[in-house]
């Protein structure tokens, strides 16, 4: 079985914060990753130098997730590159017609998985080592711990206060 480290993934999500966090969750067990800041970037990248597996936001400016999709199954070189769709929009107004196109897709076209956002970082790191059929490295036990640590505390805060934390970090 392969590991981690031999695998390239891409990770694609027009949010700073999320873009590192999931680059940092794939790091953290030894996949190389490489990120792009929307739909455009994911196919100048994918060209360049194509990856093993990609994440992939669904809402984007320049180039939304499902026409990411559709400009890489028309590519025979692209066609099955598995993708993991990872989206806070799956069951409102900004994306619910599109996970209705994705699993309108024939199957060897959809994505493998469609994810919601918040994601785990365990989540995460076992759909891409199912997918790949990879074994991942171990993550460092303390880091793990604090990440799933935000992650809960992330889930369980209200609104407003998210809202504030944001303002303060200067988004």
């Amino acid at each position: 079985m392969a590991h981690a480290s031999e695998k390239k993934i891409l990770v694609v999500d027009d949010e700073p914060d999320v873009r590192n966090f999931l680059a940092a969750c794939i790091k953290d067990v030894g996949f190389q990753v490489e990120t792009a800041v929307d739909g455009e970037d994911a196919l100048e990248k994918v060209e360049a130098n194509p990856p093993d597996l990609m994440t992939l936001d669904m809402v984007m400016p320049r180039k939304s997730g499902i026409q990411v999709i559709r400009t890489l199954r028309k590519n025979e070189r692209f066609k099955k590159l598995p993708v993991i769709v990872i989206t806070a929009h799956a069951n409102d107004e900004f994306g619910s017609d599109d996970v209705k196109d994705f699993y309108a897709f024939t199957s060897g076209l959809r994505p493998r998985h469609i994810l919601e956002k918040p994601i785990t970082p365990e989540k995460l790191v076992n759909a891409i080592a199912e997918i790949l059929q990879v074994e991942p490295d171990e993550a460092s036990p303390q880091v793990s711990s604090e990440r799933e640590e935000l992650m809960q505390m992330i889930e369980q805060t209200d609104e407003d206060t998210l809202k504030r934390i944001t303002e303060m970090l200067g988004k």
